[in-house]
């Protein structure tokens, strides 16, 4: 080896070796800066020029979280119908978690930067709630709404048909605390309609018409199943007119109280007809005309729907005890 050869390669060991201490401690600076999250949009960090890793690269470091639920474990998955919603997990100003994403259907997938998600899924009024970890790399979730369903309908004892526009159900949580009232979950519930709830006991009023034929019931709804009640109300709808005779034309202007076997009043109105349904029972029917009354007593049997008659005999009060119903022209 010739001097001049040998004295290149000893100037090279001795530039390495100058080298070595600044670059390890480069590389101790290095492990101690935390990592930039490469996420499109997002600003660069102090001191570093953005990394240009091009739509591929970049799309790979953003999450897609899929999600799909089933009623139960051994269930479906639920193809339509779902509603989810993405949100922080830190509240805003105001105190509420901020909503991120929503879908509608049935298994949905989001677009999301890596962090950290509060997620719920509502099925009707069935509904559960994840805290999820999303990384850079796809995930699948899925969620166990343990819930079922609820068909309500009533009818009249002995079998009786009631219309559906007089029937409305109202659904409660099944217990309440204390001798509290119970909370309603789901009010005005039509018949026939299916309401999709979480597993467990509820209380469920059934109203016939609009004054007091009212059944109360408790209701297991266990998960994927489809619970089919049908309560049975004794009750029966009545109408009410003033006439001079029997079959004979309804005075107008008249005022109406029923009042039930403890003489409270349980509705008034005021017209020619008073339509109402009752619930089985003893009642008092008064009726008021130009300040004449008139009283008349009634049994509501179930199902036995009747027009009642008010006549002159039923007259218990008047200005002048010589008036007749002749002067109601």
């Amino acid at each position: 080896m010739t001097t001049s050869a040998r004295t290149f390669i000893a100037a090279v060991m001795a530039a390495c070796l100058w080298l070595a201490p600044m670059m390890a401690a480069a590389q101790e600076d290095t492990d101690t800066v935390p990592p930039i999250e490469m996420i499109p949009g997002a600003p660069a960090a102090t001191g570093y020029a953005p990394l240009d890793l091009g739509p591929l690269s970049q799309e790979a470091l953003r999450g897609n979280l899929t999600l799909s639920a089933k009623l139960s474990e051994d269930g479906d998955v639920i193809p339509t119908g779902l509603i989810w919603r993405v949100f922080s997990t830190e509240p805003d100003d105001s105190g509420k978690l901020v909503l991120l994403a929503s879908a509608e259907g049935g298994t949905s997938t989001f677009d999301l930067k890596p962090g950290v998600y509060l997620v719920h899924a509502a099925y009707g009024r069935a509904g559960a709630t994840k805290r999820i970890r999303l990384g850079n790399e796809p995930k699948q979730e899925q969620f166990i709404l343990d819930a079922g369903g609820l068909k309500l309908n009533a009818v009249i004892a002995g079998g009786g048909r009631i219309p559906p526009d007089q029937l409305r159900f109202s659904i409660y949580e099944g217990s309440a605390e204390n001798g509290s009232d119970r909370p309603l979950i789901v009010p005005d519930v039509e018949p026939n309609k299916i309401v999709r709830l979480n597993a467990g006991t509820y209380h469920v009023v059934s109203t016939y018409g609009n004054v007091n034929a009212v059944v109360r019931s408790d209701i297991r709804v266990d998960a994927n199943e489809l619970i089919e009640a049908t309560v049975e109300h004794r009750a029966a709808q009545l109408t009410l007119k003033l006439v001079r005779e029997p079959g004979g034309e309804a005075l107008a202007d008249t005022a109406w109280s029923v009042l039930n076997e403890s003489g409270e009043t349980v509705r008034e109105s005021v017209g020619a007809f008073a339509s109402m349904v009752l619930a089985e029972g003893q009642y008092t029917v008064i009726a008021k005309n130009r300040n004449r009354l008139y009283q008349k007593d009634l049994t509501v049997i179930p199902g036995d729907n009747q027009d009642v008659e008010l006549l002159p005999q039923d007259l218990i009060s008047a200005p002048d005890e010589d008036d007749d119903l002749e002067d109601f022209d």
